[in-house]
Parts: C-alpha cells; structure tokens; sequence
C-alpha cells in the first residue's frame, strides 16, 4: 500500500501542475491544496461506498522526501549566491535585513497583545516574520526571475533571515522545552552558531576539496557525490540541532565556487523539482482546514498587518540595493510568502505542550495559526509575484520613476 500512496501522490501532484499551468499560476498553491485535499482531514473524512474511507497518509517516504525538498530547494539557493558575492554586498544585506526585522517588532507585539505573554509572543513573531526561502526560490525559478537584478536583494533578505532563524529556533527550542528557562538556551545556542561558523570556514576554505569532489566526466558520479555531500551535511546539522535548511544553503555556496556548477545545476534540477513537489504536498497533507474557524480571525488579522510590513521593509531592501521603483515594488511583493519555517516554528509549540512545558491550549491556537496563515501567505505571496505587474505600475505612479542601476525590468523580465 505505501507503494501506492506515493503513486497517488505523484500521480496528483502532476495533475496539479497541470492545472496551474493551464491557468497561468504558480504551481505552489496547488501542490498544498491537492495534498490538503487528498489527506486524512478531507478525503479521510469522507466515506466511500463498500471501503469505508481512505486517504494518502504522512507515509515516511513522504515525510522524508519533503525535507529533502527544503534541503535541494536551499543548495540551489546557495548555488545562485556565493561567498565572495555574499562578502561583496555584506553592507547591502545587512541593511537589508535589519529593515526587515522589522516585522519580528510587528509579530511580538501582535502576539502579546493576542496572547498578553512573552514566549507565545515570542513563537508568533517569529512565524510572521520569516518569509518561505523554499517558496521565493521556487518562484522565482518559474517567474525567470533568478537571473533579474530583483533577485539579489531578495535572496540577500533571505540569508540574512537564515542566519536569523538558526539560532532563533535554538533559542525558542531551549525556552519551549525548558519551561522558559534563558539559561538552559545557551548551549544550544552555542552550539548551532559554532556549526554555522564551520559551515563558514567550508565555504570560504573548502572549494578546492569540492572541486577535487566532483572533478569528473561520469555525469552519475557527479549527481551522487553532490547529493551525498548535501545531504549528509543537512543530516549532520540536524542531528545537532541546526536548521538543515541552513546547512544546505551553505553547502550550495561552497559548491558555488566551483567549476562544476552549471552541470551540477542542470544534473541536479529535476531532483529538486521533484522533492520540492513533495514538500508543497505534505504542507497540505498535515494541514487540517477544520481548524482554521477557530483562528480564522487572527489569522485574518495577521494577513492585514503584516502583508504591508513586508511590502513596506521588502521595498526597502530593494532600495538599499540600488534598485529602482519597479523592481523594488518586486521585491517587496516576493518576501510576503511565509512557509516551511514558519511551520517548523509551530511543531516547537506542539512539542513543547507534548513534553508538558509549554499551555496545551495556547500551542493548539499556534499551531493552527501558523498552517492558515502559512497557506494564505504561500498562495498571496505567489499570486503576487506572479501577477506584478499592476503593482509596479501603482508604485512608479506614486513613488515616481527613476532608473538607477538596476533599470526597468523590460518585458518578460
């Protein structure tokens, strides 16, 4: 039967990508639906004549192969984005991103004022702050663009949020299960900011070693030697309590600096649309839309307040990057999706209430927050980017037209 089940779910997933490309839209949105669709809490609701019910279960295959979509979809991030590019725009990504921190002030003071304590706060401030790397990456793959000048401050925003994010899951993981405890934080603190500087030395020392790696013309030993080298530095750095979306990000870098990138990229994409596929289908999959009336307001509230916020910082950051209206307008547009670490967030509340340090209740509400406002900002944020073009068009009417560095995108750009 598990067979079967990943059969379905590719088999649904292809349709999906069908219908969203016949409609012009991002394939994104359709993944999680059909995978919402196909899961325990709607097809398994729903009873069928002689069989009873069925429905695609969260397999081990699938739960599997999901975060190795967030891991492929994040190596290729870090192949588009080198160190020496990085050290080179260090002051544009960190002007970048400290606008966009921003939005962490929103959220805890939106939590607090929801939830009238500090951890909770804490745990809602960073789901509405953290936009979807896996998301935006995807998007602008399918949009074309990757290569575009709105691409750098965009993908800058999001390493500078990475960075943010690893040890911020450290820090809220310590005071979840430690009942609150700063103390007890400090170790796992440590802990991931000392992988993430040797993940810094890899990147800045070990390019001649990944060159020697896949220094090859046997395109399969290329493949493999790359997907082992990420996957087992993924694997190594969750084991330590470390983002693997991080890990994978700064293997793509040191990869990045090779002379074997352009085939690694072309080796390696349809794997990455594969299991980024499964990723999108197992948001839906886990996602039980009966909880959403019970936070179908706060969510509300969250969408109001924080969509214009990342617009507002997301213009910003294009503007610190030199950018001009339109292409600032973009970058806005593509930082309002929130996804998979916003989700990882959630399941700290629900863990937490699991080991009894954390209110059972108060986790509930999270957790069904964090998947409704995840899947309203992963389909707003895509239909956005998708659909700039009136946006650019009210930003220059308003802001003015210039042309600085970047330019006007022209068309199909």
């Amino acid at each position: 039967m598990a067979l079967l089940d990943v059969g379905v779910m590719f088999a649904a997933i292809a349709v999906a990508g069908a219908v969203a490309n016949r409609l012009g839209q991002s394939v994104i949105p359709f993944y999680i639906l059909v995978g919402m669709a196909l899961g325990e809490y709607v097809l398994g609701r729903v009873p069928l004549p002689a069989v009873g019910t069925v429905h695609v279960p969260e397999t081990e295959f699938i739960a599997l192969g999901a975060e190795l979509g967030i891991v492929f979809l994040l190596f290729f991030l870090g192949l588009e984005f080198n160190l020496d590019r990085l050290l080179a725009r260090r002051s544009e990504i960190g002007t970048a991103g400290t606008i966009d921190l921003a939005n962490f002030g929103v959220g805890l003071v939106l939590g607090w004022l929801v939830f009238g304590a500090f951890l909770p706060a804490f745990l809602l401030a960073g789901i509405v702050y953290i936009s979807s790397s896996a998301v935006i990456t995807k998007s602008l793959i399918d949009l074309g663009w990757i290569a575009n000048d709105e691409a750098e401050p965009l993908l800058g925003t999001l390493v500078y949020e990475d960075l943010f994010i690893a040890v911020y899951l450290a820090v809220a993981s310590a005071l979840v299960l430690g009942g609150g405890d700063v103390a007890a934080a400090a170790t796992d603190v440590g802990i991931a900011v000392g992988f993430i500087l040797v993940l810094l030395g890899l990147v800045r020392f070990g390019t001649p070693a990944f060159d020697r790696l896949v220094a090859t013309d046997n395109k399969e030993f290329v493949a493999l030697r790359t997907i082992g080298t990420v996957v087992f530095i993924a694997g190594a750095a969750l084991a330590l309590g470390v983002s693997e979306a991080v890990a994978a990000f700064f293997t793509g870098m040191a990869f990045s600096a090779t002379d074997y990138v352009h085939e690694i990229e072309t080796l390696l994409e349809p794997v990455r649309d594969t299991f980024a596929a499964v990723f999108f289908f197992w948001i839906g999959l886990v996602t039980d839309p009966g909880l959403f009336g019970d936070v179908a307001a706060l969510v509300a509230l969250a969408v109001v307040v924080t969509t214009p916020t990342k617009l507002v910082t997301g213009y910003f950051a294009g503007r610190a990057f030199d950018l001009d209206v339109r292409r600032s307008t973009r970058v806005g547009l593509g930082m309002t999706t929130r996804g998979e670490f916003s989700l990882i967030i959630a399941t700290i509340a629900a863990s937490g209430a699991t080991a009894g340090t954390f209110d059972p209740a108060v986790a509930a509400t999270i957790n069904a927050f964090a998947v409704g406002y995840v899947l309203v900002m992963a389909i707003l944020g895509t239909t956005l980017m998708g659909h700039s073009e009136p946006f650019e068009r009210a930003a220059v009417s308003w802001l003015g037209r210039e042309a600085p560095a970047g330019g006007d995108p022209k068309p199909g750009e």
